[in-house]
């Protein structure tokens, strides 16, 4: 029988009473209200903020927007590889700010020089900003490491959580067709896949579990402001050839996207690609965002990732 982690109980019913008195009360979601609700949530559930031995901000240039970047060497004397990350919230929410604590933990599990990147978002830029600038970065990244003289190996990994999963994705598969891109490996943490949102996971887990149907709907309206074929500019449905990176994925059993995330596994094995699939059977969407509550869990992402991009 499926069962959410006690230790997620207390702080999901209540959450469940805040939000139905809020749409009791005729609230209506906005752009600045789910970019406090993340931070908000982020700030108050993710306290550990370990320090990183050189943390600098910067821009990658080159493509049709200058996309601000944040840059974490856990060891700065030394060359390491280099990790690009996308940070989730729905393609209109979260930022490098937001994602701090994540992209330095990252950085000192995975000893990887890690980017985190301040895509442009939605509404105010509508798909494919956010895309565009997600693979700007990978494209014109080196120069920008070159500038500030950080000590890198020129080997390129990319990962993302949510809506930066689904960047993840759109890059890789663009990629294969670059011959100036190289994407060694790929991770997505509970990725956003589909956007025609057809899935059995997606009414099972509608609501109840934080992330709610409703407001993945909401999410995609304001991103796809331009008629867009769903399911044609979906990542879930993008070309996928034996060139796709390694892939490591997690999924959540309590969140809507989990099936999208299955299928993507099932479709990159299928066209030949390395696959590993992690699940947590217990979890709901966003987790890695509340590390307070759910700490071995978020170690063992961190732990996953290293072991994944180290081997």
């Amino acid at each position: 029988m499926r069962q959410v982690s006690p230790k997620l109980h207390t702080w999901l019913a209540n959450f469940n009473v805040a939000v139905n008195q809020l749409i009791e009360g005729g609230f209506k979601p906005t752009a600045t209200n789910a970019r406090e609700g993340l931070a908000n949530l982020t700030k108050g559930l993710l306290t550990d903020i370990p320090a990183v031995a050189w943390v600098q901000d910067d821009l990658v240039v080159g493509g049709e927007y200058a996309v601000p970047v944040r840059i974490y060497h856990p060891a700065p004397e030394t060359a390491l590889p280099v990790l690009v990350y996308y940070h989730g919230g729905g393609h209109m929410a979260g930022s490098v700010t937001v994602y701090d604590p994540i992209c330095r933990k990252l950085a000192l599990a995975t000893q990887h020089v890690v980017v985190s990147v301040d895509y442009r978002l939605a509404p105010e830029c509508a798909y494919p900003a956010g895309v565009n600038d997600a693979y700007s970065v990978v494209k014109h990244l080196w120069p920008t490491l070159e500038g500030r003289k950080v000590k890198y190996i020129p080997t390129l990994s990319i990962a993302g959580d949510s809506g930066g999963g689904a960047l993840v994705a759109t890059v890789s598969a663009r990629a294969q067709f670059d011959a100036d891109v190289s994407i060694s490996k790929q991770i997505m943490v509970y990725p956003s896949l589909d956007y025609t949102m057809d899935s059995a996971s997606m009414e099972e887990n509608a609501t109840g579990y934080l992330l709610q149907k409703g407001k993945i709907a909401w999410y995609f309206d304001n991103y796809l402001q331009h008629d867009e074929d769903r399911k044609a500019v979906s990542p879930l449905y993008q070309p996928m050839t034996a060139q796709l990176p390694e892939t490591l994925l997690f999924t959540a059993e309590f969140c809507p996207l989990r099936d999208e995330g299955v299928a993507y596994c099932q479709y990159a094995k299928l066209a030949g690609a390395n696959v590993e699939h992690y699940h947590f059977p217990d979890m709901i969407h966003t987790f890695l965002n509340m590390e307070d509550l759910v700490k071995e869990e978020c170690e063992r992402v961190y732990r996953k990732i290293s072991d994944f991009l180290n081997k």
